[in-house]
């Protein structure tokens, strides 16, 4: 049913939106155990010598789980932001502009941290 006000904005159902929001709940959930991988790596580097904290975080135990919990923080954070600025943006020409440069923004941080964890990992 559409109300008399979404006909006169012109708006109605989006048909999509739910995977947005099944994908942010997996990625929150899937950040749980590798936030606990990644505190742990953290520990057992605090203190340690180069060669070593090197040899742990070059891992591919250590490193596996750093790029899943990238790839997972940056669509959670890609997302939330995308709900925030389409909630709060009242002129659609500012909220087209706003979720492009959000996505220019997530990618640009998944890539540098994704190199960075190659780098680490691989001994570039």
């Amino acid at each position: 049913m559409r109300t008399p006000l979404s006909s006169v904005r012109g708006r109605g159902t989006a048909k999509f939106g739910t995977e947005d929001y099944w994908i942010q709940r997996v990625t929150a959930v899937a950040m749980v155990p590798l936030t606990v991988v990644f505190i742990l790596a953290v520990i057992c580097v605090v203190g340690a010598p180069y060669a070593r904290a090197h040899a742990v975080l070059a891992s591919p135990f250590v490193a596996i789980p750093f790029a899943a919990m990238v790839i997972a923080g940056v669509l959670h954070m890609r997302i939330g932001m995308q709900v925030i600025i389409e909630d709060y943006t009242p002129s659609d020409a500012w909220k087209i502009l706003f979720v492009l440069l959000n996505n220019f923004f997530s990618a640009l941080v998944a890539l540098a941290m994704l190199w960075a964890v190659a780098k680490l990992s691989f001994g570039m």
